[in-house]
């Protein structure tokens, strides 16, 4: 019975997504810096805060893009509208079902396949980047695209993440911001350094 409530919700949020959208303008900046490693066959990891997220389901439906979605109830639901938009999934987190999620995104990028994680989710606290993704990006060789997503005029939800839902008829903007390697030698300290210098270019384009 709880399957079929995930599953039947998930129907009806992709069907609600797609509509929503219909009204919406899209300006999209800086896609040359994921569109490079695309045309050789490498892929990357996108990284955005969690509360980003909805416009970037739309707007990148149908890519086989992998994205990590945690192990609790309402990681299943957005698992189910992630499935019906053409992405791939990996269930958990930093708190549950870590290693296996490691494994997952490693096993897709091997696969040739871009990974998405937003690296203060999936219950925040809001805007600190978790620096376990990068972990991932060494491990898999994989080059960290950072997104910011901002709307014209916006819905902010009462939630950890004030997840946002641009309103109808407003314009969205998604930059791309260039490129961070992730040295094979770097050291766990150095890992945190640059986590911490993608949070502060996360935070800084989510203010601006």
């Amino acid at each position: 019975m709880k399957s079929l409530r995930f599953k039947s919700v998930g129907a009806f949020g992709t069907r609600l997504l797609k509509g929503h959208f219909l009204t919406t303008q899209i300006e999209r900046v800086g896609s040359e810096h994921y569109g490079r490693f695309r045309e050789i066959g490498q892929p990357v990891m996108f990284v955005f805060w969690h509360g980003q997220l909805l416009p970037l389901v739309h707007y990148h439906r149908n890519e086989d893009i992998v994205v990590l979605v945690s192990e609790h109830d309402d990681g299943e639901y957005l698992s189910h509208v992630l499935l019906r938009n053409g992405f791939g999934v990996v269930r958990g987190s930093s708190t549950r079902g870590g290693a296996r999620a490691i494994k997952g995104l490693i096993d897709a990028a091997k696969e040739g396949r871009d990974v998405a994680v937003t690296p203060d989710g999936p219950r925040g606290p809001s805007g600190v980047f978790k620096h376990g993704a990068l972990a991932v990006a060494q491990a898999a060789g994989l080059p960290v695209i950072p997104i910011l997503v901002s709307s014209t005029s916006t819905w902010r939800l009462k939630s950890w993440d004030e997840f946002m839902i641009p309103k109808p008829f407003s314009s969205i903007r998604i930059e791309y911001l260039e490129p961070r390697a992730i040295p094979r030698g770097a050291s766990r300290a150095e890992i945190r350094l640059i986590a911490d210098e993608l949070e502060g270019t996360l935070t800084a384009g989510t203010e601006g």
